[in-house]
């Protein structure tokens, strides 16, 4: 018979760490920034939990991770430790073990419960090189449709799903006054299937002309300004960590 493995104690500690994308890091995909983080964690000599089975691994979490080419302020990771350790000295830790743009903003214990059921929803910053006369009108058709059909290559192939329902409000402005495009302010509702600023990018192109990419002047440059519970009745984000 196949030896059994040695079963593993259970996390004594868990702590929940919300880190930024800043900068150029804001192109890092969610696998290169599981491979930094996790040689940080062996670099500052963190007394890791493990998983059981033949092939343990570090108790390590993640929970919405933002995509490919956004900033964020808003990413959230939990670990999982065999001993006791302050918060404060993981923050400090990390931060140095961290590149530039990979920045620790906050450490605090597990409150409980999952932290991805938390993040309820999310705020973005679209920012875009389209005049703004062109977005608000494309956003005005956006907001006045019942449904906005797009698609998107999933792992099962090519589906299509309404990307209007999950959005809580979005709104456009000018782009700073140094500036000749535009801004868009998102807050979306996380749903299934997910929805994501660019589906709502080519939503606004379906239904609104919305001009973007590169043959247009450039990308939308997302960021991520902040994700958690959901209050309905404010329509505003909570605290994931509190």
């Amino acid at each position: 018979m196949r030896q059994q493995p040695e079963q593993q104690a259970p996390p004594v500690q868990r702590l929940r760490i919300r880190y930024a994308k800043r900068g150029r890091l804001r192109f890092t995909s969610h696998r290169d920034f599981s491979r930094a983080f996790e040689r940080a964690l062996v670099r500052v000599r963190l007394p890791m939990a493990y998983s059981s089975g033949f092939n343990p691994h570090p108790r390590i979490s993640y929970a919405g991770a933002a995509p490919t080419g956004a900033a964020s302020e808003a990413e959230y990771v939990e670990i999982g430790l065999a001993e006791i350790v302050e918060p404060a000295a993981v923050h400090e830790a990390l931060a140095e073990a961290l590149p530039d743009g990979l920045d620790v903003l906050e450490v605090v214990e597990s409150a409980g419960g999952s932290l991805a059921d938390r993040l309820e929803a999310s705020s973005w910053l679209i920012d875009l090189v389209t005049p703004y006369d062109e977005t608000s009108g494309a956003v005005a058709a956006f907001l006045g449709a019942d449904e906005v059909l797009v698609e998107r290559m999933t792992k099962k192939g090519m589906r299509e799903f309404d990307c209007r329902g999950a959005v809580v409000s979005l709104e456009a402005e000018p782009a700073d006054p140094a500036g000749s495009g535009s801004r868009l302010r998102l807050l979306l509702r996380h749903s299934v299937p997910a929805v994501r600023p660019d589906d709502v990018i080519m939503g606004l192109t379906s239904v609104g002309g919305l001009k973007v990419g590169p043959e247009f002047g450039g990308l939308p440059l997302l960021t991520r300004l902040a994700q958690g519970p959901f209050d309905e009745a404010t329509a505003t984000i909570g605290d994931p960590l509190r």
